[in-house]
């Protein structure tokens, strides 16, 4: 099914509502012009045009060529600016966390989905507007025995969508190619063999033979000991670095590394299978949990390959992954399954022996020719990496005092009030209301991407100046109140943006259109509220599994915040990012404060000033 493009009166009527919390009177009178005559002149016109150029294109969906465009035209680096991670669980077996150990169980794991996938036996997972109707047993044995074409259809009666799995097959032997102008995501399938980064060098070895069945797991073991065991320095020029440079320059210098005798060892790194990245220190904490994951010393990383997964010296794992090639869902799927894999049905264990076999025969070092040109580019790549991520601030937060189980009793939607403490903590650090994204995924259509959800409302700014600036002027039933209002809201906003029906895509595939035309740029797009409202301070996702201990992504703005959280059962965890502009500790501080007086509230307590 495709992806529904809005109707134009209902995008302009969402852009407003969410323009509202953030302008004055007069500010906002000005947005409502630009959007008439939007609407009744240009706008009209385009999305007549837009709505055609979708007929004509069945194959895919309206945003999905603007969005690969979006990702693959940036010229800044991917690092902090574009690529997030995701961390495991340690495995519930201690013994299991052994760094050999875990690696090729994981690697093991991967490996098998890999295969589930390309056999066409991954079933789709499916979204659930009304779990209680369609998250059944019954549902699932019917939906089982529809052929393809119709299941759609049976799903759709049931509020449930089949997701869209279009982007999984570049999960595994991918990479973004650095280009002048715009970047390409390459994908070669035939390759049989997994990359090894340890200490900035580079290993190959495969882990699929020459009928594409795996090579045995204690081979994959002896092959990760034997890299393990590998007392090679890191290189005075890692390579590495090269993949956190500016787009542009990176292409350049790519140009010269392969004329320069490296293109088949770059082919090797290409077409690998995925990217394991074996670091040699323990994690502290989870802070640096989180720097290691993000971006890590620069040395141990392709940043380029669609994901790295990366275990630390104590078995701390987590996986990064570049972002034009998909999002978080087909990423959070595979995590899952690899988790859940892993640990249930683990390949080896602390006691298994590595097969006895000469894994210097079959692990291949890469090896590098580096002109004086390539060193100085190296040089240059680490010097601006270095003084990049010293200016990042991590800081979590674990919330104890109650999570979704609480808030389902106090019928609340447990995302509306995390939202809400951002909210109300952004209006306690600096006084006012910002724009605010929180990422929705829209894989119930075919080739969807994500769709915005606007958290910061009228509703919300209520609820938080009442909060913030005058909490003993209300009864904590009144209080309650506004955070309903705030929760509805909230869930109205969600259902909308998974089904295809927030404003944000929309304008921007118009916006799009017009520059593919040669349009002159309309005015709705000229209004600083425009601007502003894409100038996303605040930049929120969340992912809930019980694989994921922790997730996290730069701010995408110098004075905004990057916001990952997640409501577990029984607590609340965030875990946030800033450069010098703003600071992650105090907002979190805040974040806590309003999450204290919202319970006290929820508990019938009243607040103080």
């Amino acid at each position: 099914m495709g992806l529904p493009i809005p109707k134009l009166e209902d995008t302009i009527r969402r852009y407003l509502s969410a323009q509202k919390p953030l302008l004055d009177d007069s500010q906002f009178r000005k947005t409502e012009q630009f959007c008439k005559s939007f609407e009744n002149g240009i706008g009209k016109e385009l999305h007549k045009q837009l709505v055609a150029q979708d007929k004509r294109n069945k194959h895919t969906s309206y945003i999905s060529g603007p969005w690969f465009d979006m990702y693959l035209t940036a010229r800044d680096s991917v690092v902090l600016n574009f690529n997030p991670f995701m961390a495991f669980n340690p495995d519930p077996k201690p013994e299991y966390n052994d760094q050999l150990t875990r690696a090729t169980n994981m690697t093991v794991s991967a490996i098998r989905f890999l295969k589930t996938l390309r056999a066409g036996l991954l079933e789709p997972e499916v979204f659930h507007l009304n779990p209680a109707r369609s998250d059944t047993n019954t549902f699932k044995k019917l939906i089982r025995f529809v052929p393809s074409s119709l299941s759609w259809y049976g799903a759709y009666l049931v509020n449930a969508y089949p997701l869209d799995m279009s982007q999984y097959f570049r999960l595994f032997n991918s990479t973004r190619l650095p280009k002048p102008g715009r970047d390409e995501l390459f994908t070669d399938e035939k390759a049989r063999h997994l990359l090894v980064l340890r200490k900035g060098n580079f290993y190959v070895f495969d882990v699929l033979d020459e009928n594409g069945d795996m090579v045995s797991p204690s081979e994959i073991q002896a092959h990760l000991k034997y890299i393990l065991s590998d007392s090679s320095p890191v290189p005075d020029f890692p390579l590495a670095y090269l993949t956190s440079e500016n787009r542009d320059v990176w292409a350049e210098l790519r140009q010269k590394l392969a004329t320069g005798g490296n293109e088949e060892a770059l082919s090797k790194v290409d077409s690998a299978v995925f990217c394991l990245c074996l670091d040699d220190f323990a994690i502290r904490d989870l802070v640096h949990l989180s720097h290691s994951m993000l971006h890590g010393d620069g040395t141990n990383r392709w940043f380029d390959k669609s994901f790295n997964l990366i275990l630390a010296k104590d078995g701390t794992a987590a996986v990064h992954f570049e972002h034009a090639w998909g999002d978080g869902v087909a990423v959070l799927r595979f995590f899952n399954e690899v988790f859940k894999d892993s640990t249930q049905t683990p390949a080896v264990t602390p006691q298994s022996q590595p097969a006895t076999l000469d894994s210097a025969v079959a692990v291949q070092k890469l090896s590098f020719e580096l002109s004086d040109a390539l060193k100085a580019g190296i040089s240059a790549a680490r010097e601006k990496f270095d003084a990049t991520v010293r200016t990042l601030t991590v800081d979590c937060l674990q919330f104890q005092r109650g999570g979704k189980e609480f808030l389902k009793k106090q019928k609340l939607s447990p995302d509306a009030v995390a939202q809400l403490a951002f909210q109300m903590a952004f209006l306690r650090q600096y006084g006012r209301t910002v724009a605010t994204y929180e990422s929705c995924s829209t894989a119930a259509f075919k080739h969807g991407r994500t769709e915005t959800i606007r958290p910061a409302s009228v509703f919300t700014k209520r609820c938080s100046e009442a909060f913030v600036r005058e909490p003993s002027k209300h009864s904590a039933g009144e209080l309650q109140q506004m955070m309903a209002a705030c929760s509805k809201y909230h869930g109205q906003l969600t259902r909308e943006a998974a089904m295809g029906q927030g404003f944000d895509r929309h304008l921007f595939a118009l916006r799009c259109l017009a520059a593919a035309k040669g349009i002159v740029l309309p005015e709705l797009y000229l209004d600083p509220a425009y601007g502003q409202i894409n100038h996303n301070i605040l930049s929120t996702s969340t992912l809930s599994s019980p694989a994921v201990s922790l997730g996290g992504f730069a701010p995408v703005v110098p004075d905004g915040f990057g916001v990952g959280y997640a409501v577990h059962d029984n607590w609340i965890g965030c875990n946030v990012s800033s450069y010098p502009r703003r600071n992650a500790r105090e907002f979190l501080q805040c974040v806590e404060k309003s999450l204290e007086d919202m319970f006290d509230a929820l508990e019938g307590k009243s607040l103080r000033t």
